[in-house]
């Protein structure tokens, strides 16, 4: 896919939101700062990705979507009104969406990694969960959770009680992995470094951006590639920017939320 990038104007990144999550209180202090990014990206953004984990949760049943967010997914709806244009990746967290964000808020899903020209640079985007070598446990759940019939028994479940259920089954997720995930395993033990390099060997891309590690990174995987992990909202606050030159790992330095 090719995204025009007009004169003077940017393309944003950001991963791991983590809505809902570790309590309502501090989850709505933390999306009203979000909001103040995407304000501050809103003013000369051409393309904001979200690329996976905005919420610690999501489901979409038939006529049922989680309770909350209604301050992001109000500001989402008056950006692709306004005419940016915005793409969002689907995580580990929030992997069941299914038509709401591009019926409602006019907004593209992408369920894989998707590849993009930009800015004459090439780009390649994902969340990066069950990418690279290893987790094979995972990767296997993963296959169950997206199976269409899996998905289909959860949704006979009441809401009250399916979100509730899985809403314990994703603290208990973040707990046990959440201390793995923010550990540097050094450049070439880094299993998203490892799968851009192997990518490489197919096909040139400038920049290859994941989120899922929580962990702000930005590496040189190829002799004109790097590879960026995005951080997360819960800890780092970090987002991406690319102004036709280059990407730029960034820290909003705003009052954070408590």
């Amino acid at each position: 896919m090719q995204i025009e990038l007009p004169e003077n104007k940017r393309i944003y990144f950001a991963s791991d939101f983590h809505l809902g999550a570790p309590t309502p209180e501090k989850s709505r202090a933390r999306e009203k700062y979000i909001l103040k990014w995407l304000e501050m990206a809103e003013k000369d953004a051409a393309h904001i990705f979200l690329v996976g984990d905005i919420f610690d949760f999501w489901f979409e049943y038939k006529t049922v979507i989680p309770k909350g967010y209604t301050r992001l997914l109000g500001k989402l709806a008056q950006l692709t009104d306004k005419g940016i244009g915005i793409s969002v990746f689907i995580g580990n967290h929030d992997m069941w969406m299914d038509g709401y964000f591009e019926e409602e808020l006019n907004i593209p899903v992408y369920y894989e990694p998707q590849t993009y020209e930009i800015g004459g640079k090439k780009f390649y985007i994902g969340h990066g969960d069950g990418l690279g070598p290893g987790d094979h446990g995972y990767k296997f759940l993963k296959k169950v959770f997206r199976n269409p019939v899996c998905r289909w028994l959860f949704s006979s479940i009441h809401p009250s009680w399916g979100i509730s259920v899985a809403n314990y089954f994703s603290r208990k997720s973040r707990a046990k992995t959440g201390m793995e995930l923010e550990q540097f395993l050094g450049e070439e033990n880094e299993w998203l470094a490892i799968y851009s390099k192997e990518q490489l060997q197919r096909e040139h891309f400038d920049y290859f951006i994941f989120g899922h590690r929580h962990l702000p990174l930005n590496l040189q995987v190829g002799n004109n590639s790097r590879y960026v992990n995005l951080g997360d909202w819960i800890n780092y606050f970090t987002y991406a920017m690319f102004d036709g030159n280059t990407v730029e790992l960034k820290y909003y330095k705003e009052e954070q939320p408590q």
